[in-house]
């Protein structure tokens, strides 16, 4: 029995929706799906339909893209911000997924009794360098042709910023995990990555500012973490912080990722260690 993760799959790639197709059944395994399905909620639906037959539980956090204002049809107004992650809640609820809305569950497995806690953090701008405000850091990330698209098309409603409706994430979501056993080892997953120093995107050297929150820099130390997980990046790897191993586990759209060896490749072990 193994706790596996993805993330971005970016599904409104057909390569990508064929390659999910293929996967092989992984019986008793967990799947951690670590954000970024895709637009829609037609995309969303067959990812959960598929991974919940191929897998004996699976877990999802929202990424960026799940969260875009994008219509289902062409006449039909898209559903924004607070609102839609609502309504995807419920769609994972209607396969079986756990979301960061359910109950921490306890990973049974080999390693030893861990709390997996799917989180839903945003991001704040704050992993913005030292010498730009908020007021500058669209402008300053357009000079090297760095801004995300988000701007367009993640509506925060009824929030009156990103800003705030991370904060109140945060808050919500560090309660929860005070209320854990404190010797209770635990799985942290999140879209963005938890520190800023995990950031290597040279190719969008200024995309920094929508990465995630310096709010939760210690929370691998504060929450006994002993495996972080997150995508966004899409830039697969492992490192390491105070012990705790942190997993960016994106596969990405179609020529990032190797279309001749499946998805199963991807798919990135948590637990065992």
């Amino acid at each position: 029995m193994k706790l596996k993760a993805i993330s971005d799959l970016h599904l409104a790639s057909q390569a990508n929706r064929d390659a999910l197709l293929e996967m092989p059944d992984y019986g008793p395994d967990w799947l951690i799906v670590a954000g970024d399905v895709g637009e829609r909620f037609a995309h969303v639906r067959f990812a959960f339909e598929v991974f919940t037959r191929k897998f004996a539980k699976v877990f999802w956090v929202p990424g960026n893209h799940d969260l875009w204002a994008i219509p289902e049809e062409r006449d039909q107004p898209a559903l924004i911000g607070e609102g839609r992650y609502r309504a995807l809640v419920n769609v994972a609820r209607d396969y079986g997924v756990l979301t960061p809305e359910d109950p921490y569950e306890i990973w049974p497995g080999a390693g030893g009794a861990h709390a997996v806690a799917p989180l839903f953090l945003l991001y704040d701008y704050s992993f913005r360098p030292d010498h730009v405000d908020r007021e500058t850091v669209v402008s300053w990330a357009r000079e090297k042709g760095s801004v995300c698209a988000d701007e367009m098309f993640l509506n925060p409603s009824p929030f009156e910023s990103r800003e705030d409706w991370c904060a109140r994430r945060c808050e919500e979501t560090e309660r929860r995990l005070l209320e854990l056993p404190e010797d209770m080892p635990t799985i942290l997953v999140n879209h963005y990555p938890l520190r800023r120093d995990l950031i290597h995107i040279p190719r969008v050297p200024r995309f920094t500012p929508w990465c995630g929150t310096r709010k939760t820099e210690d929370w691998h130390r504060r929450f006994n973490a002993r495996v972080v997980v997150s995508g966004h990046l899409h830039t697969r790897r492992t490192d390491w912080r105070d012990g705790t191993r942190f997993e960016e586990v994106s596969l990405g759209y179609p020529p990032q990722w190797d279309q001749s060896l499946g998805i199963a490749p991807y798919l990135r072990d948590i637990l065992p260690a």
